[in-house]
């Protein structure tokens, strides 16, 4: 009876895939066309409308500039839906339009009215962002934008604003903040003006966004659909708070078994991919009810996403690889719920909430809620005010072999989580490396040349969950400590740590000696200590090497990322001891242990290049290979 049904199942797939159909897309096809290769299709949006289970969409090269709404999606990772771009072609999807005909005012300020049908049935310029969690710092911030040739100006509050146009001071690049812009829009006619300091916009590449996302589908539960090859540019997203329905540039949309790979994904008012929940189950429900605190709703949601049935059969298990993020106004990745079993990796993200005219609670690189079982490995993530943020229910998660640096708020934050999370072999080189608000997480085999920020959340109850499921086991708040810390390189640099903002920042330290003050004790082993970091009150087994002050470079070569570090002593690899399943223990509060994802034992038997790692006295830090002078990592590479 057995083999019967997987018989019967096999022969649905293949039956499947030898109906399967690709359809093509050109810009000189016409929508009236069969989506053959000598009939091809003019938009993708078209081809999103007929595509079945096990099809391909082959877009040729142009620019398209719409929003593609995918109305269905595969049955399995066998049988998925490929949206992807023809080999060799560059194919642009843009929420944007182009804009001519711009009457010059004053000097450089200029201006263009549109009729209000010119953007059919949303306008982003009579959309305000908004959202739990959400800091508009004193403006009024559209999600609308305008792009002087590909790049985005700053919105300002008046007219006579934009005619001054004077630096934003809290932006990274002033200069580029003093093109401006403003909007009015009344009942007929949207007025936009605009200071391009100089630039003739007729003459010019003058964009505005007027779509919400350029990849998204409109309802939860399209399955299984690959997007692959793409340039994706220039987006009116919504705030996406942990609350909300996530809308990003490109989505999945409350889904599962997404492959999101080898595209460009940019200038996003504020989010690139959103892996996040629907709408049902609470939509910015704290900015509707402040009677109760953010993190209750929160709560209830969660209990809600359960009733709907959120899991591993229903939910989540995506793939997001190999692309390029930047220019984002919140995030590059983020996802709240939606997001669990995925894997995020060889990703590089960067210059990610630069112009900083709002901010918020959900800004960084990537930013997930409940990454349960979830990898994220083998990002390049830099300029992104935050680096990753893992916050509520991390458990099961790894974070391995990523790159961080010249991120201003921190590399890593984890918050309120009682794990068992596993971070390695991670290189983490900006000025706070870690900001630890949670539980039960293990270090091991990390560069950790920042210093480590330490808050405890006594007040704030959030979920710890079964092993490997969605299940909420309980509720706890978060006292710190119950950490690991194996094998990892600690470096003091001559940061100036009155600058670290101080709400709910209980402790700053290089090293370890500092985490006395946590309500669980760490363990550690194993650990080296460069020029004057400290390692823990309790550690018996480690090496201080005070007077020595590595020196770390990274330098870009052809899309490669190579990392120096120059040290007069190497570490003393007698007094670590390789970090398993077994070494690592039990959780505290969620009473789990760190184990792979699919229940088996963890193992960190090779560093980060790959190489096999010493059994029984593994060299701390990322690599194996590390000796005396000057020592060169090849540590990020584009992929192909």
């Amino acid at each position: 009876m057995k083999i019967k049904i997987l018989l019967s199942a096999l022969f649905i797939v293949l039956s499947g895939k030898i109906g399967a159909k690709e359809y093509h897309v050109s810009k000189t096809g016409s929508d009236k066309n069969d989506g053959s290769a000598s009939q091809p299709l003019q938009t993708i949006s078209a081809a999103a409308e007929i595509a079945n289970p096990g099809d391909t969409i082959t877009v040729h090269a142009g620019i398209y500039r719409e929003s593609v709404n995918p109305r269905r999606g595969g049955t399995s990772d066998l049988n998925r839906i490929l949206y992807r771009a023809a080999t060799g072609d560059k194919v642009i999807i843009k929420g944007s339009e182009s804009v001519k005909n711009w009457k010059q005012v004053d000097g450089s300020l200029w201006k263009i009215v549109l009729p209000n049908s010119f953007f059919g049935d949303y306008n982003p310029y009579n959309d305000l962002i908004t959202g739990d969690w959400f800091n508009h710092k004193g403006f009024k911030h559209h999600t609308g934008e305008v792009f002087l040739n590909g790049k985005a100006l700053f919105e300002k509050n008046t007219l006579e604003d934009v005619k001054k146009s004077e630096p934003y001071p809290d932006a990274l690049d002033k200069k580029a903040s003093t093109y401006t812009w403003f909007c009015q829009v009344d009942e007929n006619n949207t007025t936009l003006w605009a200071n391009f300091q100089g630039f003739d916009p007729n003459q010019e590449l003058v964009e505005i966004n007027v779509r919400p996302s350029c990849f998204y589908p409109d309802k939860p539960g399209v399955n299984y659909i690959t997007v692959r090859g793409f340039i994706m540019d220039q987006a009116a997203t919504q705030w996406a708070a942990p609350t909300a329905e996530q809308i990003g540039l490109v989505g999945t949309h409350w889904s599962k078994g997404w492959i999101i790979e080898h595209n460009v994904i940019s200038n996003s008012k504020c989010v690139g991919v959103t892996l996040g929940k629907e709408r049902a189950t609470g939509h910015n429900v704290w900015s509707h009810n402040k009677t109760k605190g953010g993190a209750t709703h929160y709560n209830e949601v969660i209990f809600r996403a359960l009733e709907i049935g959120w899991s591993k059969e229903k939910i989540g298990s995506h793939i997001v690889r190999n692309n390029v993020i930047y220019d984002c106004g919140q995030a590059g990745i983020v996802g709240s719920l939606g997001a669990v079993y995925s894997k995020i990796h060889n990703n590089h993200i960067y210059d990610i909430w630069t112009r900083r005219t709002f901010a918020g609670a959900e800004m960084a690189g990537i930013k997930i809620h409940a990454p349960i079982d979830m990898l994220i490995a083998e990002n390049r993530i830099h300029n992104t005010g935050r680096g990753i943020w893992i916050d509520w229910m991390a458990q099961g998660t790894r974070i391995t072999k990523n790159v961080l640096y010249d991120n201003t708020s921190d590399d890593l934050f984890t918050e309120v989580n009682h794990g068992p999370n596993m971070v390695d072999h991670n290189i983490f080189l900006s000025e706070t490396a870690i900001k630890d608000w949670s539980e039960s997480s293990a270090f091991a085999h990390n560069l950790i040349a920042g210093r480590i920020v330490y808050g405890d959340i006594p007040g704030r109850y959030t979920p710890y969950h079964l092993p490997h499921s969605t299940k909420v086991a309980g509720l706890s708040n978060t006292l710190g400590g119950d950490n690991r810390f194996f094998n990892n390189i600690f470096i003091k640099q001559a940061y100036d740590d009155s600058k670290v903002h101080m709400d709910r920042i209980d402790a700053i330290f290089y090293g370890l000696q500092g985490y006395e003050i946590t309500k669980y004790e760490n363990i550690a082993r194993g650990n080296v200590y460069y020029n004057g970091a400290k390692p823990d009150q309790e550690e018996l087994y480690f090496t201080e090497i005070p007077n020595d002050k590595p020196i770390i470079d990274l330098e870009e070569k052809d899309g490669a990322l190579y990392l120096s570090i120059k040290i007069k002593k190497a570490p003393d690899r007698t007094k670590s001891a390789q970090v398993t399943t077994s070494l690592l223990g039990t959780t505290i509060i969620s009473e789990a242990i760190y184990e792979n994802a699919n229940g088996t034992p963890m193992i960190l038997d090779s560093d980060f290049p790959g190489n096999l790692r010493n059994k029984k006295h593994p060299m701390p830090g990322p690599f194996e290979a590390l000796t005396k002078g000057v020592n060169t990592y090849l540590v990020w590479n584009k992929s192909d």
